[in-house]
């Protein structure tokens, strides 16, 4: 489960991330708490406003995004969004505390914040890569998630406490210094460790990242799959806060929801990092699953039985997130991985601004509960195309010697070497060497063999 933790980079990053994913997590329950009750008079439909802005960027400069990540260092872009993210929330906190934040100040805010994001979340998801040996990549994919979610146990319900006890603005100030727990980190790692990588130079190139995906189907659907989850069903801070007023609580009655959602998303991204790799079908279950709990979720009567349903919707969110996010990594050509990587993040964050108006609107006007069901829908959508790609693509088989008597073909990055091809030291040795297993070149005498029968060798 651990085993990303043999690299002496690895284990620095992730400190700096659990040091500074606490921190985020701080501030977005707080922003969401401002905004609710202090900016507006429990307007859900604010909210969804403020997400969409946030996360809207990323969907608009995905190519470039993408483009920035392969083409540039990613750990001095990490230093210099952390430094920008940083800036950002010390402006936030000084605002509240001058009580002179409005409404719009915190629009302008959260849309300078999806502008550094933009570039931050690609660079960070391709970094991980470059961390560890390739064999390894799933695996500290899902610990990084792990590391992102355990600061979600904690963060969430340490806002919640500090919100009551000395206000919102000091939440954003101690914020701002745990982005110097991921800048330390950044610069203490062994650059000579990383793994080598080639830089594209080539701005025509910008849109090999979309040609890439388009021409794999696979990915095609895991995208869409992601989209909706990321469009309908993700908007927990609108769904824990609106929550939490339904059942009469206060800030920290919304942090500890938040927490609660943790405790499911860690387990699930610990699981995650159990398994050797990732799997498409992993994916299409837990979103079907994240549609059941959901539903159930919408009907608890008490705050309680609530925060247990919330337990399960960590679960089986972050197992698709993770798998999703692993599943894209380790099946992308590594000379591509940047910028698909910007675009999963777009589609996955930029779906976002399309769905959070909408759900924090139906929150406004309909409830809470409704609101839920909205999401749960989205899980489910998601998951039934999943099944009925993995149907009509044939990759379902029915095999009876296998547990649940089907079997689903899987998607394995194998390059095939050809004697047109000349035998080149690999870009990338992560990719090329440490995942492609050996493969017999074509003998004089198999030259008469069809097309069919050389792709068959993938």
């Amino acid at each position: 489960m651990f085993r990303s933790f043999s690299s002496f980079n690895f284990r620095v990053w992730f400190i700096g991330a659990l040091v500074s994913n606490i921190g985020s997590w701080m501030q977005s329950t707080a922003q969401s708490w401002v905004v609710l009750t202090q900016l507006t008079d429990n307007d859900a439909g604010a909210m969804g406003v403020t997400m969409a802005l946030q996360f809207g960027p990323p969907l608009v400069l995905v190519g470039w995004s993408g483009w920035v990540t392969d083409r540039f260092d990613r750990r001095r872009i990490l230093i210099v969004t952390q430094v920008a993210l940083l800036a950002l929330s010390i402006g936030i906190g000084t605002l509240l505390l001058l009580d002179v934040m409005t409404l719009p100040l915190m629009y302008c805010f959260a849309l300078a914040m999806g502008l550094v994001v933009a570039f931050d979340n690609p660079a960070r998801q391709a970094f991980v890569s470059d961390l560890v040996a390739r064999e390894n990549a799933s695996n500290a994919v899902a610990l990084n998630a792990a590391s992102f979610n355990g600061a979600r146990m904690f963060g969430p319900a340490v806002a919640g406490l500090l919100i009551v006890a000395v206000g919102t603005g000091w939440v954003f100030l101690i914020n701002a210094l745990t982005y110097l727990g991921m800048i330390v980190a950044l610069l203490a790692l062994r650059t000579g460790e990383l793994i080598p990588r080639t830089m594209d130079t080539a701005s025509t190139r910008l849109a090999d990242g979309f040609r890439y995906v388009a021409r794999r189907p696979d990915l095609l659907v895991v995208f869409a799959m992601v989209f909706l989850m990321g469009a309908l069903a993700m908007n927990f801070p609108i769904f824990a806060s609106t929550m939490a007023l339904e059942f009469g609580e206060e800030a920290d009655g919304f942090g500890l929801l938040s927490s609660i959602l943790a405790i499911g998303s860690l387990a699930g991204a610990l699981l995650a990092a159990r398994r050797a790799r990732a799997r498409l079908r992993v994916v299409i279950v837990a979103t079907g699953a994240f549609g059941v709990v959901t539903i159930i979720s919408s009907t608890m009567p008490v705050y309680w039985a609530y925060a247990i349903c919330l337990v399960f919707v960590g679960f089986t969110t972050v197992t698709t997130l993770t798998t999703a996010n692993g599943y894209v990594q380790t099946t992308t050509d590594a000379s591509l991985r940047g910028r698909v990587m910007a675009l999963y993040v777009a589609i996955l964050m930029g779906g976002t601004p399309l769905g959070a108006p909408v759900v924090g609107w139906v929150a406004s006007e309909f409830g809470p509960r409704t609101a839920l069901l909205v999401g749960a829908a989205g899980g489910l959508a998601a998951c039934a195309i999943g099944l009925i790609w993995v149907t009509a693509s044939g990759r379902l088989h029915r095999r009876d010697e296998t547990r649940f008597r089907f079997e689903l073909d899987e998607t394995r990055p194998i390059s095939i070497i050809t004697r047109a091809q000349p035998i080149v030291t690999p870009e990338e040795f992560s990719d090329q060497a440490a995942e492609t297993t050996p493969i017999r070149l074509v003998d004089d005498e198999d030259d008469d063999l069809d097309d069919d029968r050389v792709a068959a060798r993938r």
